[in-house]
């Protein structure tokens, strides 16, 4: 059976859900994940999912935009169903991430790995990814990123920090027929079907160095760099006006950090009123930030579809995780339709985020995700 994928705008959260249920055809599926733009009424739409899952395993997250059977697109009801004969779904919820218990989430993910192979046992269902949803407000995902990893051994996590547009006001996760702030899922996918985990960023290092010389962690906000406000030495270091400074300037210029000897990207989140720069991403004392200099972007993206065609023995569909930044970058240089053509004929369906995970770490301005084959091993 193929993947089953549809979109939808319509107003009505009810009617809205109605007719995507009715086009993935929801009795021949094992479950589903869903991203909704923040503009619907949240609760209403739970319930009108709610009513209908019927124990279906349905999870998802509120976007910054979402990727559509037809392409990049903002205020829709977007979803991904997996048919029963190739696939199995299973989900867990970790809820007050501000006291995240660790030791227990790893045996409650342990347990869910266990029950999958036994469940798939008989069913030739040997391939499995974790898919990580995670509130985008929580500033929690590198602590659950490492944590969730090392419970889940050789299943890959990949996944995204749910949106709400550019608001940063609030996030959620969907589970059990709720909306949920301060709170993680991990689904476990498991497959027929060969799945490649994959990351993929159009950044490399530049020249122009600078150092984090004040921050609070805790809230990943910069106060200084290079012993100076830090809203001002990021504006003079990319030639911008503190008052010019937003996502336009972050998504050009992004700094980066090197770790494990790769270039990371440390996406600026807002520029605030007191001279600070808050941050996507965990950020500390002493850290050296790069520049980070565009590359081809589109060359990029074509030559990661052909390795992941190849990985997989021919790409059914791509869950899909794109940092938000990606979208304003593309719509600055005017490459925005271009990919998304390229994102709806490589069957690509998933949502703009506020950081993607890629195993045990937690990055920005990437587009990360699972192909998925076509074929059944």
């Amino acid at each position: 059976m193929p993947i089953r994928v549809a979109s939808t705008r319509i107003d009505d959260p009810e009617l809205a859900i109605r007719a995507l249920f009715r086009d993935l055809d929801v009795p021949e599926l094992s479950g589903m994940i869903l991203f909704c733009s923040s503009r619907y009424p949240l609760d209403v739409l739970a319930e009108a999912i709610g009513s209908r899952s019927d124990g279906l395993t349905i999870v998802g997250c509120t976007s910054s935009g979402e990727i559509t059977p037809d392409g990049l697109d903002e205020g829709t009801i977007t979803a991904i169903g997996f048919p029963i004969g190739d696939f199995r779904l299973s989900a867990t919820c970790f809820e007050n991430l501000d006291v995240f218990d660790a030791a227990e989430a790893q045996r409650v993910l342990r347990a869910l790995v266990a029950d999958a192979n036994e469940a798939t046992r008989d069913m030739d269902m040997t391939h499995h990814a974790g898919v990580f949803l995670v509130d985008g407000l929580s500033h929690r995902e590198e602590m659950l990123t490492l944590t969730l990893q090392d419970a889940l051994g050789e299943v890959p996590l990949v996944g995204g920090s749910s949106g709400d547009g550019l608001d940063f006001r609030e996030t959620f996760v969907l589970y059990d027929g709720r909306f949920r702030r301060d709170a993680a899922i991990v689904a476990l996918l498991s497959s027929r079907r060969p799945l490649k985990a994959f990351r993929a960023q159009h950044y490399g290092p530049g020249s122009i160095k600078m150092v984090i010389t004040a921050a609070n962690t805790d809230l990943r906000t910069v106060h200084e760099i290079n012993a100076e406000p830090a809203a001002a030495e990021y504006a003079r270091l990319v030639g911008a006006r503190v008052e010019d400074l937003g996502p336009a300037v972050f998504a050009t210029h992004p700094p980066m950090v090197r770790a494990g000897g790769e270039y990371y990207v440390r996406s600026i989140q807002t520029a605030n009123p007191d001279g600070s720069l808050t941050f996507y991403c965990a950020i500390d004392e002493g850290i050296v930030l790069t520049l980070g200099e565009a590359g081809d972007i589109m060359g990029g993206l074509n030559r990661l579809f052909d390795d992941l065609d190849d990985s997989v023995g021919g790409i059914d569909h791509v869950l899909g995780f794109d940092c938000v930044l990606n979208s304003v970058e593309m719509e600055q240089r005017q490459l925005r339709q271009a990919v998304s053509r390229l994102f709806a004929a490589k069957g690509v369906v998933g949502f703009n985020t506020y950081g993607e995970q890629f195993h045990g770490l937690h990055v920005n301005q990437t587009f990360s995700g699972l192909a998925i084959g076509r074929i059944p091993c």
